[in-house]
């Protein structure tokens, strides 16, 4: 399949862009300065980015390969502590939760031999596990920090009867860890029926076999899921505790 998208495809879906930008206008909405900013940021992300990987995937070296995903990996992490809220330790929790999701999950394919250590394979399945535990641990800070904003009293009256940090967060421990795994887990569940799967077309149109096409789509959406729930457990594990003190106060 020949794919071609000229520079008039690109003015025209410019375009659309420009209708969003006009309904913020017009109604209001407030959001014209960030879809402009969004959009000029994209464009020259991708441009750069897209010119050094083609040229670092030439290089086919191990090292090139850590090291782009060591930059993945602080990069994300780097985002997520900007949605933590001030969160004491906020970038150490998204780096010990991102890189053990990146570690677990490469490790598995890697060592099963799904994926070849080189850059070309190993970083884009690194992107989309990083982006993938980035937006858990967004979720995952910022209903955290709801939660214990508004159970206050009830954290303390727990804490009060003699119950430990722990036992006094169990139920907002739970509910943000499953709140921080939804958005993955609805995905998973309409995939191929709302969404269509980009690994799964992408090889296909490059010429793979359907059968082999199905089983790395499979094999990424367990890797997604599995990514959600080790990094909003570590994550949520690491930081629920930073709300208490050496005394086991509720200090939020």
């Amino acid at each position: 399949m020949n794919l071609n998208v000229s520079p008039q495809t690109l003015v025209m879906t410019f375009l659309l862009v420009c209708v969003g930008i006009f309904i913020s206008y017009k109604e209001k909405i407030g959001t014209v300065k960030e879809i402009i900013y969004s959009i000029t940021r994209a464009v020259i992300q991708l441009i750069i980015v897209g010119y050094v990987l083609t040229y670092l995937f030439g290089l086919n070296s191990g090292i090139v390969t850590i090291a782009l995903v060591l930059v993945i990996g602080f990069n994300a992490s780097w985002n997520a502590n900007k949605r933590s809220q001030g969160m004491e330790d906020g970038f150490k929790i998204s780096l010990i939760a991102i890189f053990s999701a990146l570690t677990l999950s490469l490790g598995v394919l890697i060592a099963s031999g799904s994926v070849a250590f080189t850059p070309s394979q190993v970083v884009p399945i690194s992107g989309m596990i990083a982006g993938n535990a980035m937006t858990a641990l967004g979720l995952t800070y910022r209903n955290l920090n709801n939660f214990f904003r508004d159970q206050r009293q009830q954290i303390q009256e727990k804490l009060a009867l003699g119950a430990t940090p722990k036992q006094a967060s169990k139920s907002i421990i739970n509910e943000t860890i499953r709140l921080g795994m939804q958005p993955t887990l609805d995905s998973a569940k309409t995939i191929g029926i709302v969404s269509l799967p980009g690994m799964m077309s992408g090889l296909m149109f490059a010429g793979t076999v359907p059968s082999l096409a199905i089983q790395y789509q499979i094999m990424v959406t367990f890797m997604l899921v599995a990514t959600t729930s080790i990094s909003s457990f570590i994550s949520v594990t690491l930081a629920y505790r930073k709300a208490f003190n050496q005394h086991d106060q509720f200090i939020r």
